[in-house]
Protein backbone atom coordinates (compact mmCIF):
# COMPACT_ATOMS: atom_id res chain seq x y z
CA UNK A 1 0.00 0.00 0.00
CA UNK A 2 1.29 3.47 -0.92
CA UNK A 3 0.19 6.01 1.34
CA UNK A 4 -1.08 9.49 0.52
CA UNK A 5 -2.34 12.93 1.36
CA UNK A 6 -3.75 15.43 -0.95
CA UNK A 7 -6.06 18.75 -0.56
CA UNK A 8 -8.23 19.16 -3.05
CA UNK A 9 -9.55 22.41 -4.45
CA UNK A 10 -13.12 23.26 -5.80
CA UNK A 11 -11.61 23.08 -9.57
CA UNK A 12 -9.76 19.46 -8.86
CA UNK A 13 -10.86 16.93 -11.38
CA UNK A 14 -14.46 14.91 -10.91
CA UNK A 15 -12.04 11.82 -9.80
CA UNK A 16 -9.12 11.37 -7.26
CA UNK A 17 -6.82 8.27 -7.87
CA UNK A 18 -3.64 7.71 -5.22
CA UNK A 19 -1.53 8.15 -8.92
CA UNK A 20 -2.66 11.38 -9.11
CA UNK A 21 -1.97 12.20 -5.54
CA UNK A 22 0.10 14.66 -4.35
CA UNK A 23 1.78 16.02 -0.96
CA UNK A 24 0.87 19.53 -1.28
CA UNK A 25 -1.59 20.81 1.78
CA UNK A 26 -2.78 24.35 0.37
CA UNK A 27 -6.04 25.41 2.49
CA UNK A 28 -8.26 27.71 1.15
CA UNK A 29 -8.30 30.71 3.54
CA UNK A 30 -11.71 32.58 2.80
CA UNK A 31 -14.96 30.38 3.55
CA UNK A 32 -16.29 28.45 0.68
CA UNK A 33 -19.67 26.69 -0.27
CA UNK A 34 -17.97 24.16 -2.42
CA UNK A 35 -14.87 23.28 0.16
CA UNK A 36 -11.37 21.75 -0.67
CA UNK A 37 -11.23 17.74 0.71
CA UNK A 38 -8.04 17.03 2.75
CA UNK A 39 -7.61 13.05 2.30
CA UNK A 40 -4.93 10.80 3.83
CA UNK A 41 -4.20 7.08 4.16
CA UNK A 42 -4.41 5.82 7.38
CA UNK A 43 -5.16 2.68 9.48
CA UNK A 44 -5.42 0.07 6.37
CA UNK A 45 -5.68 -3.47 9.58
CA UNK A 46 -8.43 -1.72 11.12
CA UNK A 47 -11.39 -1.82 8.91
CA UNK A 48 -12.35 1.60 10.23
CA UNK A 49 -13.92 4.92 8.05
CA UNK A 50 -13.23 8.63 10.14
CA UNK A 51 -15.66 11.74 8.33
CA UNK A 52 -15.13 14.45 10.85
CA UNK A 53 -15.82 18.51 10.37
CA UNK A 54 -12.84 20.44 11.18
CA UNK A 55 -13.31 23.55 11.89
CA UNK A 56 -11.01 26.14 10.03
CA UNK A 57 -13.63 28.57 8.50
CA UNK A 58 -14.00 26.31 5.65
CA UNK A 59 -17.30 24.08 5.55
CA UNK A 60 -15.50 20.45 4.32
CA UNK A 61 -14.40 16.74 5.58
CA UNK A 62 -11.58 14.97 6.17
CA UNK A 63 -12.07 11.13 5.22
CA UNK A 64 -9.09 8.65 6.37
CA UNK A 65 -9.24 6.18 3.84
CA UNK A 66 -8.41 2.97 4.22
CA UNK A 67 -6.47 1.66 0.99
CA UNK A 68 -4.65 2.69 -2.41
CA UNK A 69 -8.23 1.30 -4.02
CA UNK A 70 -10.60 3.84 -2.00
CA UNK A 71 -11.43 6.74 -4.25
CA UNK A 72 -13.61 10.48 -3.55
CA UNK A 73 -15.50 12.17 -6.07
CA UNK A 74 -16.63 15.45 -5.80
CA UNK A 75 -20.17 15.34 -6.62
CA UNK A 76 -20.57 19.21 -6.65
CA UNK A 77 -22.86 21.44 -4.35
CA UNK A 78 -20.95 20.67 -1.58
CA UNK A 79 -21.23 16.82 -1.92
CA UNK A 80 -18.51 14.23 -2.28
CA UNK A 81 -18.91 10.57 -2.39
CA UNK A 82 -16.73 8.31 -0.77
CA UNK A 83 -16.02 4.96 -2.14
CA UNK A 84 -14.01 2.59 1.03
CA UNK A 85 -12.83 -0.65 0.31
CA UNK A 86 -12.38 -2.91 3.59
CA UNK A 87 -10.07 -5.87 2.46
CA UNK A 88 -10.17 -7.14 6.07
CA UNK A 89 -13.98 -7.71 6.05
CA UNK A 90 -15.37 -8.60 2.92
CA UNK A 91 -19.01 -7.88 3.75
CA UNK A 92 -18.34 -4.61 5.37
CA UNK A 93 -17.43 -1.85 2.91
CA UNK A 94 -19.01 1.00 2.15
CA UNK A 95 -19.61 2.06 -0.96
CA UNK A 96 -20.34 5.90 -2.60
CA UNK A 97 -21.53 7.40 1.24
CA UNK A 98 -22.65 10.40 -0.31
CA UNK A 99 -21.94 12.87 2.22
CA UNK A 100 -23.56 16.62 2.58
CA UNK A 101 -20.31 18.51 3.87
CA UNK A 102 -22.58 21.33 4.75
CA UNK A 103 -24.15 19.01 7.10
CA UNK A 104 -22.95 19.20 10.72
CA UNK A 105 -21.27 15.98 10.65
CA UNK A 106 -18.97 15.18 13.98
CA UNK A 107 -18.10 11.33 12.63
CA UNK A 108 -14.92 8.99 14.27
CA UNK A 109 -17.36 5.93 13.83
CA UNK A 110 -17.11 2.03 12.48
CA UNK A 111 -18.62 1.54 8.87
CA UNK A 112 -21.96 0.12 10.36
CA UNK A 113 -22.43 2.97 12.75
CA UNK A 114 -21.79 5.44 10.34
CA UNK A 115 -24.40 3.98 7.68
CA UNK A 116 -27.14 4.44 10.73
CA UNK A 117 -25.70 7.99 10.80
CA UNK A 118 -28.96 9.23 9.07
CA UNK A 119 -30.77 9.77 5.47
CA UNK A 120 -30.17 13.47 6.27
CA UNK A 121 -26.71 13.76 6.08
CA UNK A 122 -25.70 10.14 4.05
CA UNK A 123 -26.86 8.92 1.25
CA UNK A 124 -26.12 4.94 -0.32
CA UNK A 125 -26.01 5.91 -4.07
CA UNK A 126 -25.30 3.57 -7.20
CA UNK A 127 -21.82 3.11 -7.99
CA UNK A 128 -23.12 4.35 -11.56
CA UNK A 129 -25.09 7.00 -12.79
CA UNK A 130 -26.44 4.59 -15.95
CA UNK A 131 -28.11 1.91 -14.44
CA UNK A 132 -31.47 0.49 -14.16
CA UNK A 133 -31.26 0.14 -10.20
CA UNK A 134 -30.99 3.64 -8.21
CA UNK A 135 -30.91 4.90 -4.66
CA UNK A 136 -34.71 3.71 -3.47
CA UNK A 137 -35.89 6.87 -1.80
CA UNK A 138 -37.24 6.77 2.06
CA UNK A 139 -34.51 3.80 2.47
CA UNK A 140 -34.92 2.01 5.94
CA UNK A 141 -32.81 -1.30 6.61
CA UNK A 142 -34.60 -2.31 9.73
CA UNK A 143 -38.03 -2.62 7.78
CA UNK A 144 -36.63 -4.17 4.73
CA UNK A 145 -35.37 -6.72 7.44
CA UNK A 146 -38.60 -7.11 8.79
CA UNK A 147 -40.12 -7.84 5.21
CA UNK A 148 -37.36 -10.06 4.25
CA UNK A 149 -37.95 -12.29 7.70
CA UNK A 150 -41.49 -12.49 7.01
CA UNK A 151 -40.60 -13.54 3.59
CA UNK A 152 -38.93 -16.60 5.34
CA UNK A 153 -40.87 -16.92 7.50
CA UNK A 154 -43.05 -20.30 8.11
CA UNK A 155 -43.87 -23.15 5.01
CA UNK A 156 -42.42 -21.59 1.92
CA UNK A 157 -41.19 -18.28 0.71
CA UNK A 158 -42.55 -15.49 -0.38
CA UNK A 159 -40.00 -14.81 -3.33
CA UNK A 160 -42.20 -11.67 -4.35
CA UNK A 161 -41.54 -9.96 -1.12
CA UNK A 162 -37.62 -11.03 -1.78
CA UNK A 163 -37.20 -9.65 -4.96
CA UNK A 164 -39.32 -6.48 -4.30
CA UNK A 165 -36.55 -5.65 -1.89
CA UNK A 166 -32.90 -6.48 -3.04
CA UNK A 167 -33.39 -5.83 -6.61
CA UNK A 168 -34.91 -2.27 -6.27
CA UNK A 169 -32.11 -1.48 -3.70
CA UNK A 170 -28.55 -0.01 -4.94
CA UNK A 171 -25.37 -2.77 -3.86
CA UNK A 172 -24.37 0.04 -0.72
CA UNK A 173 -27.64 -0.42 0.44
CA UNK A 174 -27.51 -4.04 0.58
CA UNK A 175 -24.92 -3.78 2.47
CA UNK A 176 -26.85 -1.52 5.31
CA UNK A 177 -29.27 -4.65 4.97
CA UNK A 178 -27.02 -7.19 5.91
CA UNK A 179 -25.33 -5.36 8.74
CA UNK A 180 -29.00 -5.20 10.36
CA UNK A 181 -30.29 -8.51 9.59
CA UNK A 182 -26.96 -9.75 11.41
CA UNK A 183 -27.80 -7.16 14.30
CA UNK A 184 -31.66 -7.94 14.63
CA UNK A 185 -31.55 -12.06 13.85
CA UNK A 186 -27.72 -12.84 15.21
CA UNK A 187 -27.27 -14.79 11.34
CA UNK A 188 -26.19 -14.43 8.12
CA UNK A 189 -28.68 -12.98 5.43
CA UNK A 190 -27.04 -15.06 2.41
CA UNK A 191 -26.89 -18.02 4.64
CA UNK A 192 -30.76 -17.78 5.60
CA UNK A 193 -31.81 -17.08 1.38
CA UNK A 194 -29.34 -19.68 0.78
CA UNK A 195 -31.06 -22.08 2.92
CA UNK A 196 -34.33 -20.84 1.14
CA UNK A 197 -33.85 -20.56 -2.11
CA UNK A 198 -32.46 -22.76 -5.20
CA UNK A 199 -31.67 -23.00 -9.21
CA UNK A 200 -31.06 -19.56 -11.26
CA UNK A 201 -33.65 -17.71 -8.57
CA UNK A 202 -30.96 -17.93 -5.42
CA UNK A 203 -28.04 -17.40 -7.64
CA UNK A 204 -28.92 -13.92 -8.56
CA UNK A 205 -30.09 -13.25 -5.22
CA UNK A 206 -26.65 -14.03 -3.39
CA UNK A 207 -24.89 -12.51 -6.58
CA UNK A 208 -26.62 -9.38 -5.32
CA UNK A 209 -25.93 -9.27 -1.85
CA UNK A 210 -22.26 -9.21 -2.47
CA UNK A 211 -19.88 -6.01 -3.05
CA UNK A 212 -19.10 -5.63 -7.41
CA UNK A 213 -15.14 -6.45 -6.68
CA UNK A 214 -16.16 -9.78 -3.99
CA UNK A 215 -18.71 -10.92 -7.12
CA UNK A 216 -16.15 -10.58 -9.72
CA UNK A 217 -13.58 -12.38 -7.37
CA UNK A 218 -16.19 -15.25 -6.11
CA UNK A 219 -17.58 -15.23 -10.28
CA UNK A 220 -13.75 -15.67 -10.96
CA UNK A 221 -13.04 -18.41 -8.19
CA UNK A 222 -16.11 -20.25 -9.97
CA UNK A 223 -14.46 -20.41 -13.27
CA UNK A 224 -11.33 -21.89 -12.05
CA UNK A 225 -12.30 -24.22 -9.84
CA UNK A 226 -13.15 -27.81 -10.08
CA UNK A 227 -12.82 -29.53 -13.49
CA UNK A 228 -12.10 -27.31 -16.79
CA UNK A 229 -12.41 -23.78 -16.92
CA UNK A 230 -14.90 -21.21 -17.74
CA UNK A 231 -12.42 -19.18 -19.55
CA UNK A 232 -15.83 -16.69 -20.85
CA UNK A 233 -15.81 -15.83 -17.27
CA UNK A 234 -12.26 -14.76 -17.44
CA UNK A 235 -12.67 -12.89 -19.90
CA UNK A 236 -15.65 -11.27 -19.35
CA UNK A 237 -14.49 -10.00 -16.50
CA UNK A 238 -11.01 -9.09 -17.16
CA UNK A 239 -11.67 -7.72 -20.38
CA UNK A 240 -14.41 -5.34 -18.92
CA UNK A 241 -12.87 -3.94 -15.42
CA UNK A 242 -10.76 -0.63 -15.02
CA UNK A 243 -7.49 -0.83 -13.42
CA UNK A 244 -8.97 -0.11 -10.12
CA UNK A 245 -11.65 -2.41 -10.52
CA UNK A 246 -8.99 -4.91 -11.33
CA UNK A 247 -6.78 -4.30 -8.61
CA UNK A 248 -9.27 -4.23 -5.66
CA UNK A 249 -10.99 -8.00 -7.66
CA UNK A 250 -7.32 -9.21 -6.72
CA UNK A 251 -7.18 -8.33 -3.03
CA UNK A 252 -10.44 -9.68 -2.38
CA UNK A 253 -9.48 -12.82 -4.18
CA UNK A 254 -6.72 -13.17 -2.13
CA UNK A 255 -7.94 -12.67 0.95
CA UNK A 256 -10.80 -15.02 0.25
CA UNK A 257 -8.74 -17.46 -1.35
CA UNK A 258 -5.16 -17.34 0.42
CA UNK A 259 -3.28 -17.24 -3.15
CA UNK A 260 -3.53 -14.90 -5.67
CA UNK A 261 -5.75 -14.49 -8.96
CA UNK A 262 -2.78 -15.00 -11.09
CA UNK A 263 -1.49 -17.45 -9.51
CA UNK A 264 -4.60 -19.42 -10.08
CA UNK A 265 -5.04 -18.04 -13.36
CA UNK A 266 -1.40 -19.44 -14.55
CA UNK A 267 -2.40 -22.62 -12.72
CA UNK A 268 -5.48 -23.49 -15.33
CA UNK A 269 -4.48 -21.61 -18.27
CA UNK A 270 -1.58 -21.84 -20.55
CA UNK A 271 0.39 -20.82 -23.91
CA UNK A 272 -0.69 -17.03 -25.04
CA UNK A 273 -3.76 -16.87 -24.02
CA UNK A 274 -2.28 -17.07 -20.00
CA UNK A 275 -0.04 -14.44 -20.57
CA UNK A 276 -2.93 -12.05 -22.14
CA UNK A 277 -4.75 -12.69 -19.02
CA UNK A 278 -1.45 -12.14 -16.54
CA UNK A 279 -0.89 -8.85 -18.59
CA UNK A 280 -4.82 -7.68 -17.21
CA UNK A 281 -4.22 -8.66 -14.50
CA UNK A 282 -1.53 -6.28 -13.81
CA UNK A 283 -3.78 -3.18 -13.86
CA UNK A 284 -1.38 -1.39 -15.84
CA UNK A 285 -3.49 -0.05 -18.71
CA UNK A 286 -2.76 3.23 -19.50
CA UNK A 287 -6.19 5.04 -18.27
CA UNK A 288 -5.10 8.90 -19.58
CA UNK A 289 -6.81 10.60 -23.03
CA UNK A 290 -3.48 11.92 -24.98
CA UNK A 291 -3.32 10.27 -28.26
CA UNK A 292 0.11 10.01 -30.27
CA UNK A 293 -0.98 9.94 -33.65
CA UNK A 294 2.82 8.85 -35.09
CA UNK A 295 2.50 6.13 -32.47
CA UNK A 296 -0.63 5.27 -33.37
CA UNK A 297 0.62 4.71 -36.57
CA UNK A 298 3.20 2.55 -35.80
CA UNK A 299 1.12 0.03 -33.60
CA UNK A 300 -1.09 -0.50 -36.49
CA UNK A 301 1.80 -1.17 -38.73
CA UNK A 302 3.23 -3.09 -35.98
CA UNK A 303 0.67 -5.90 -35.45
CA UNK A 304 -0.61 -5.34 -39.03
CA UNK A 305 3.23 -6.49 -39.74
CA UNK A 306 2.73 -9.16 -37.12
CA UNK A 307 -0.48 -10.45 -38.42
CA UNK A 308 -1.83 -10.54 -42.03
CA UNK A 309 1.63 -9.18 -43.25
CA UNK A 310 3.68 -12.53 -42.09
CA UNK A 311 3.47 -16.47 -41.94
CA UNK A 312 2.28 -17.36 -38.83
CA UNK A 313 1.28 -14.41 -35.82
CA UNK A 314 3.38 -12.51 -33.18
CA UNK A 315 0.69 -12.71 -31.18
CA UNK A 316 3.26 -10.57 -28.46
CA UNK A 317 2.68 -7.75 -30.58
CA UNK A 318 -0.79 -7.50 -30.43
CA UNK A 319 -0.95 -7.91 -26.51
CA UNK A 320 1.18 -4.90 -26.17
CA UNK A 321 -0.36 -2.49 -27.88
CA UNK A 322 -4.06 -3.95 -27.16
CA UNK A 323 -3.53 -4.59 -23.65
CA UNK A 324 -1.13 -1.29 -22.72
CA UNK A 325 -2.24 1.41 -24.77
CA UNK A 326 -5.33 3.39 -23.68
CA UNK A 327 -8.78 3.76 -25.37
CA UNK A 328 -8.25 7.11 -26.79
CA UNK A 329 -4.84 5.89 -28.27
CA UNK A 330 -6.58 2.42 -29.56
CA UNK A 331 -9.53 4.10 -31.30
CA UNK A 332 -6.92 5.54 -33.35
CA UNK A 333 -4.80 2.37 -34.26
CA UNK A 334 -8.44 1.12 -35.33
CA UNK A 335 -8.60 3.57 -37.55
CA UNK A 336 -5.32 3.45 -38.70
CA UNK A 337 -5.21 -0.47 -38.82
CA UNK A 338 -7.96 -0.40 -41.61
CA UNK A 339 -5.67 1.99 -43.56
CA UNK A 340 -3.34 0.09 -43.53
CA UNK A 341 -4.79 -3.46 -43.99
CA UNK A 342 -7.98 -2.71 -45.59
CA UNK A 343 -10.26 -4.87 -42.81
CA UNK A 344 -11.01 -3.93 -39.59
CA UNK A 345 -8.70 -5.25 -37.03
CA UNK A 346 -11.65 -7.63 -35.45
CA UNK A 347 -11.28 -9.71 -39.14
CA UNK A 348 -8.03 -10.26 -38.65
CA UNK A 349 -7.78 -11.20 -35.16
CA UNK A 350 -10.23 -13.87 -36.64
CA UNK A 351 -8.31 -14.67 -39.25
CA UNK A 352 -5.20 -14.85 -37.51
CA UNK A 353 -6.27 -16.18 -34.14
CA UNK A 354 -8.69 -19.44 -32.74
CA UNK A 355 -10.07 -20.70 -29.68
CA UNK A 356 -9.90 -18.55 -25.92
CA UNK A 357 -6.89 -16.79 -27.56
CA UNK A 358 -9.25 -15.41 -30.42
CA UNK A 359 -12.16 -14.68 -28.01
CA UNK A 360 -9.69 -12.76 -24.96
CA UNK A 361 -8.53 -10.25 -27.63
CA UNK A 362 -11.82 -9.63 -29.58
CA UNK A 363 -13.52 -8.83 -25.93
CA UNK A 364 -10.73 -6.62 -25.57
CA UNK A 365 -11.59 -4.70 -28.76
CA UNK A 366 -15.00 -4.40 -28.33
CA UNK A 367 -14.71 -3.52 -25.02
CA UNK A 368 -12.44 -0.72 -26.07
CA UNK A 369 -15.22 0.70 -28.65
CA UNK A 370 -18.31 0.64 -26.65
CA UNK A 371 -18.67 -2.16 -22.85
CA UNK A 372 -22.61 -1.59 -23.24
CA UNK A 373 -22.51 -3.05 -26.79
CA UNK A 374 -19.94 -5.85 -25.95
CA UNK A 375 -22.39 -6.62 -22.86
CA UNK A 376 -25.47 -6.56 -25.38
CA UNK A 377 -23.93 -9.10 -27.48
CA UNK A 378 -23.11 -11.27 -25.00
CA UNK A 379 -26.13 -11.33 -23.25
CA UNK A 380 -27.49 -12.06 -26.86
CA UNK A 381 -25.53 -14.91 -26.69
CA UNK A 382 -26.24 -16.15 -24.01
CA UNK A 383 -29.98 -16.08 -25.11
CA UNK A 384 -30.11 -16.99 -28.64
CA UNK A 385 -30.98 -20.59 -30.26
CA UNK A 386 -31.73 -23.96 -27.90
CA UNK A 387 -31.29 -23.07 -24.03
CA UNK A 388 -29.85 -20.52 -22.10
CA UNK A 389 -25.89 -19.92 -20.49
CA UNK A 390 -27.24 -18.68 -17.19
CA UNK A 391 -23.48 -18.42 -15.68
CA UNK A 392 -23.31 -15.46 -18.72
CA UNK A 393 -26.73 -14.20 -18.25
CA UNK A 394 -26.95 -13.53 -14.31
CA UNK A 395 -23.45 -12.39 -14.16
CA UNK A 396 -24.21 -9.81 -16.64
CA UNK A 397 -27.54 -8.16 -15.35
CA UNK A 398 -26.33 -8.94 -11.47
CA UNK A 399 -23.04 -6.96 -12.26
CA UNK A 400 -23.75 -4.16 -15.03
CA UNK A 401 -27.57 -3.53 -13.44
CA UNK A 402 -26.68 -0.36 -11.14
CA UNK A 403 -23.60 0.77 -13.37
CA UNK A 404 -24.64 0.90 -16.97
CA UNK A 405 -27.70 -1.30 -18.01
CA UNK A 406 -29.52 1.43 -19.61
CA UNK A 407 -27.34 1.80 -22.01
CA UNK A 408 -26.75 -2.45 -22.65
CA UNK A 409 -30.76 -2.51 -23.40
CA UNK A 410 -30.00 0.43 -25.77
CA UNK A 411 -27.64 -1.23 -27.49
CA UNK A 412 -29.64 -4.37 -27.36
CA UNK A 413 -32.44 -2.67 -29.44
CA UNK A 414 -30.05 -0.96 -31.71
CA UNK A 415 -28.15 -4.42 -32.95
CA UNK A 416 -30.87 -7.03 -32.40
CA UNK A 417 -34.35 -4.84 -33.03
CA UNK A 418 -35.74 -6.82 -30.08
CA UNK A 419 -35.83 -5.22 -26.95
CA UNK A 420 -33.52 -6.82 -24.10
CA UNK A 421 -36.76 -7.39 -21.85
CA UNK A 422 -38.64 -9.26 -24.31
CA UNK A 423 -35.58 -11.62 -24.48
CA UNK A 424 -35.52 -12.84 -21.06
CA UNK A 425 -39.48 -12.71 -20.78
CA UNK A 426 -39.09 -15.60 -23.57
CA UNK A 427 -35.77 -17.73 -22.44
CA UNK A 428 -36.73 -17.48 -18.47
CA UNK A 429 -39.81 -18.12 -16.51
CA UNK A 430 -40.65 -17.86 -12.36
CA UNK A 431 -38.64 -16.03 -9.82
CA UNK A 432 -35.91 -16.13 -12.27
CA UNK A 433 -37.80 -14.65 -14.99
CA UNK A 434 -39.19 -12.01 -12.21
CA UNK A 435 -36.20 -11.22 -10.89
CA UNK A 436 -34.08 -10.75 -14.22
CA UNK A 437 -36.66 -8.56 -15.17
CA UNK A 438 -36.63 -6.53 -12.39
CA UNK A 439 -33.12 -5.80 -12.96
CA UNK A 440 -33.54 -5.08 -16.24
CA UNK A 441 -36.38 -2.44 -16.25
CA UNK A 442 -39.14 -1.64 -18.74
CA UNK A 443 -38.96 -2.69 -22.12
Amino acid sequence: MFPYSVTRSPLAPDSLSPAAATETHAQPTEPTPNPGLHIRSSEPESGRCHIHRYQTGVRGACVSLLREEDRVQHLGEGRVAVTVVSIKSCSLVSLCVSVRLSASLSLHTSLPQLFSFGSTSLTMAAIGNRGTVTEAPGFNAEQDVQKLREAMKGAGTKEAAIIEVLARRTITQRQRIKEAYKQSVGKDLADDLSSELSGNFRSVVLGLLMLAPVYDAYELRNAIKGAGTEEACLIDILSSRSNEEIKTVNAFYKKENGKTLEDDVCGDTSGMFQRVLVSLLTAGRDEGSSVDDAQAVQDAKDIFEAGEARWGTDEVKFLTVLCVRNRNHLLKVFEEYRKVSGREIEESIKREMSGSLEDVFLAIVKCIRSKPAFFAERLYKSMKGLGTTDSVLIRIMVSRAEIDMLDIKAEFKNIYKKTLHSFIKGDTSGDYRTILLELCGGE
